[in-house]
């Protein structure tokens, strides 16, 4: 497989054409970003986690029978993914109220919601990505009934998988987002990354081992980042 031109550089990762028109080279980049991008630093060593974290993730989601755009690592921040159109919706779900979730309903973190929450979010910079429902969804031409129906059911089937991924090394899964994608004929494939940086996750001690500890200052993101990786290595 060749690497060609790049194609696509986001907040996060770089998008390279392939000599397989149907294959995209994703390399991971050290950018954090926090509040829609409007904060951002270089922390070396983050897209390296990052992409080895995720890479783990698709492989034992891949082997649970979940459809990803994920097809193998190819370094510590270089990875091969199938080229999907992206849907612009941020698929969400809560398991515990936390973040945004907490704000909006003026509730405290912690409580474990009695059934998950599946929520929409418009990727869109420059509105902020919105929270939307599904009849914004039908009404932007994002997607059908149908897919609506899948996006969620999907989503929730995910996250079981993921729940036991983390209980495995002692993280409780509060929440994360997803992506999905179109691939050449229509069908729709998990996408983008999962990751501390999408996932919200706290241990035991209700220390948090996500992004938060760079959203709110709260810790060292590598020293993070870093023992959630090793934890997965060793469950493998």
């Amino acid at each position: 497989m060749e690497k060609g031109t790049l194609l696509y550089e986001g907040k996060a990762k770089k998008l390279y054409v392939t000599d397989d028109s149907e294959v995209l080279w994703v390399e991971y980049c050290d950018q954090a970003t926090a509040l829609n991008g409007a904060r951002k630093e270089q922390i070396a060593g983050k897209g390296a986690l990052n992409n080895q974290i995720t890479s783990l993730i698709f492989e034992r989601l891949n082997s649970e029978g979940i459809t990803t755009h994920f097809i193998k690592k190819l370094s510590k921040t270089e990875q091969l993914n199938e080229k999907v159109e992206i849907i612009p919706l941020e698929v969400v779900l809560r398991n515990v109220v936390a973040g945004s979730f907490a704000k909006r309903f003026g509730l405290s973190e912690g409580f474990v919601l009695p059934a998950p929450i599946v929520e929409f979010y418009y990727k869109n910079d420059d509105l902020d990505d919105p929270f939307i429902n599904d009849e914004h969804v039908k009404f932007l031409n994002i997607a059908t009934d149908d897919e609506i129906a899948f996006l969620k059911s999907e989503t929730r089937k995910i996250n079981e998988i993921l729940k036991k991924i983390w209980l495995e090394i002692g993280l409780t899964l509060v929440d994360f987002k997803l992506e999905f994608g179109r691939l050449a004929d229509g069908t729709i494939i998990l996408a983008d990354e999962i990751s501390p940086d999408t996932s919200r996750l706290w241990d035991a001690a209700g220390n948090h081992m996500d992004k938060d500890v760079f959203r709110r200052n709260i810790g060292d993101l590598i020293e993070v980042y870093s023992e959630v990786l090793a934890k997965l290595q060793a469950t493998k």
